[in-house]
């Protein structure tokens, strides 16, 4: 029976969280309730800033990938050459 209570106090705390978690959400919206007149003033001060913010994500992905591309690049390199070097002297 013991085991039985813990399973039946386990559904029911994870229950609870499931259904109290919208609330949670909704009470951690940091937006107040006048903001959204306040709102369309600032959007277009904001855009700029999301747009240099995505330029700067762009090109850290372009950085990533040269990267990788100079490591896939250096590492095909060191294969050749550890192909290259065993056949050197049997020759």
């Amino acid at each position: 029976m013991n085991t039985r209570f813990a399973k039946l106090t386990l559904a029911a705390l994870i229950s609870a969280s499931i259904g109290l978690s919208p609330l949670a959400v909704m009470a951690a919206d940091p937006a107040p309730a006048s903001a959204p007149a306040a709102a369309p003033a600032a959007a277009p001060a904001a855009q700029p800033d999301k747009a240099a913010k995505k330029a700067v994500k762009k090109s850290k992905k372009d950085k990533k990938a040269e990267k990788k591309a100079k490591k896939k690049a250096k590492k095909k390199a060191q294969v050749a050459q550890a192909a290259q070097a065993p056949a050197a002297p049997q020759e």
